[in-house]
């Protein structure tokens, strides 16, 4: 940072001091853990000494705070792959069922987006087509912050839902499926070529909010990566040259995490299991009926509080994934 032409090259220059600013934050918290640590030890003998039970107990509630601060270190030293800081592309496709499972889908995109709120990071919608009646068929969002990719990695794969359906009038228990696929946002450093050859531009008509403009004139963009595949779609700007800039990022990160994933020998074809959203796949299960339970199906963890679920409090979930060794 020193270096008379560091400020140059913006780009680079915003990815060290972001680079800086976590391990600063990562070493200035586990010092403060230690001098607290001391300070408490001291305190405690003095308090033994002394026999004074409300110094032991106010010492007691402050070793359970500076527990709280030492796991969340400790998940950052989980968080230490090269593309766990980067940013995220969230994309939630509801399953078969109609607009039970687009109902389903529009909640776990809340979902996301409440517990990024919860965690002061910026969410962005990248693309939205909505359900029949309700509900959306199939959104994506980015969400912007510390190590985003590297919480929300593991959540990809299908969520099921069990409860009594809002929709059918005889009021009878319904399963949902909706997929979800996370990858991260491309470091603009990292070269990911792509030939024009491999890929097919098509421009259409947003749907949904962004007033009478977007209506009436082709600026979202899908763009199709041949070789691969992989589609990508963006439709929240009015110019189409920024949605296609937009997709154009997009697709460098999904190929990039195609690219990695194939590195770690994950051989696991994920558009394959896309069009399989239902039985046998899922992750997760959210039970609202006839009992209240949301279980991981990969780490057993359970929380019978699906409502708190629904609102964002996931990192309990997002916690013991990353404790898990794959």
């Amino acid at each position: 940072m020193l270096d008379a032409n560091f400020w140059q090259d913006k780009s680079y220059s915003k990815k060290i001091v972001k680079e800086k600013k976590l391990y600063e934050d990562l070493i200035n918290s586990f010092e403060t853990s230690i001098n607290k640590l001391n300070d408490l030890d001291d305190l405690n003998k003095l308090a033994l000494d002394e026999n004074n039970l409300n110094i032991q107990n106010e010492v007691f509630e402050d070793i359970k705070d500076l527990r709280t601060l030492v796991k969340k270190n400790e998940i950052k030293c989980f968080l230490s792959k090269e593309s766990d800081s980067f940013d995220c592309y969230i994309e939630i496709h509801a399953g078969a069922g109609g607009t039970e499972s687009q109902d389903w889908a529009d909640m776990l995109r809340r979902m996301y987006l409440k517990w990024s709120d919860n965690k002061k990071f910026k969410s962005i919608l990248i693309s939205e087509h909505k359900g029949d009646e309700a509900g959306i068929k199939s959104s994506t969002i980015k969400i912007e912050g510390d190590y985003v990719f590297g919480w929300l990695k593991k959540e990809s794969g299908i969520h099921r839902l069990v409860r009594i359906s809002p929709f059918d009038s005889g009021a009878r228990r319904h399963t949902s499926f909706a997929s979800v696929w996370v990858y991260p946002v491309v470091d603009e450093n990292i070269n990911i070529e792509i030939f024009d050859k491999d890929i097919r531009v098509d421009t259409y008509r947003s749907s949904g909010a962004g007033g009478q403009h977007v209506n009436t004139t082709d600026s979202a963009v899908r763009i199709t990566h041949l070789p691969s595949k992989i589609v990508v779609q963006c439709q929240n700007e009015r110019s189409q040259h920024k949605n296609k800039e937009t997709c154009m990022n997009m697709l460098k990160a999904r190929l990039y995490d195609f690219e990695i994933k194939k590195k770690e020998k994950e051989n696991q074809n994920i558009e394959s299991s896309k069009s399989e959203i239902g039985w046998g796949h899922q992750i997760r299960s959210y039970v609202l009926q006839p009992y209240r339970l949301v279980k991981d199906n990969r780490t057993n963890f359970e929380s019978t509080n699906p409502d708190k679920v629904l609102d964002g409090e996931i990192d309990d979930f997002l916690e013991q994934s990353l404790y898990q060794v794959k």
